[in-house]
């Protein structure tokens, strides 16, 4: 009889309580379990806190009391750019490029901690985005919305996340570049990424 082995979860977060304002918790007792490859979203009405969940995470919110575990590892609490060395990716709702830089310049900006991947990265995020791919010199501020949501996701998969943290991706797109986010979530999760992903759009 051969023993069973349990693995440890990617991103466990456990009974956090958490706010902006001292006194006025967002978070109370949330709780979250997020497997290797798994996509899961984090579904509810404006002002119930999926956000600020996916902020807690990320180290931009106070959080007073619980723990949130990477691989096993407590990183409660830890600055987004050791979180972002650490494997965790994070693409906000808004204000998710640099207007002024090229596609190809945020994408390094994606890698400024590991410059020496940026070869084998944009390969992968290529092979998902690929009409990117052919725009690199094209600067991000000149873009549609869905063209930004598209540079800001694989902005974020430059350093090779273990978790993708995605704000609602497909808020404020017209219906066909909601289809087109939404695909690309997909493909970002079948290779390999676990996904944590806030969308009001509780049918997609």
């Amino acid at each position: 009889m051969s023993a069973t082995t349990t693995s440890t979860p990617v991103v466990k977060i456990d009974d956090v309580v958490a706010g902006y304002l001292p006194g006025v918790n967002i978070l109370n007792g949330c709780s979250l379990v997020a497997e290797q490859g798994e996509l899961i979203g984090i579904i509810g009405p404006n002002g119930a806190g999926k956000s600020t969940l996916l902020k807690a995470i990320f180290g931009q919110v106070n959080i007073r009391s619980g723990k949130i575990l990477l691989e096993g590892e407590d990183i409660t609490g830890l600055r987004a750019n050791k979180l972002v060395a650490r494997g965790v990716g994070m693409v906000p709702q808004t204000n998710n490029v640099f207007p002024s830089l090229t596609i190809e310049e945020n994408l390094q900006m994606g890698l400024y901690q590991r410059p020496s991947i940026y070869k084998e990265r944009l390969e992968f995020v290529t092979g998902i985005f690929a009409e990117l791919g052919k725009r690199l010199k094209q600067r991000a501020g000149s873009l549609s919305g869905g063209e930004r949501q598209m540079v800001a996701m694989s902005r974020a998969l430059m350093m090779d996340p273990k978790v993708l943290l995605l704000d609602e991706p497909s808020a404020g797109l017209s219906p066909v570049r909601q289809d087109e986010a939404f695909i690309r979530v997909s493909e970002i999760n079948k290779a390999g990424v676990t996904t944590i992903m806030v969308e009001q759009n509780a049918r997609r």
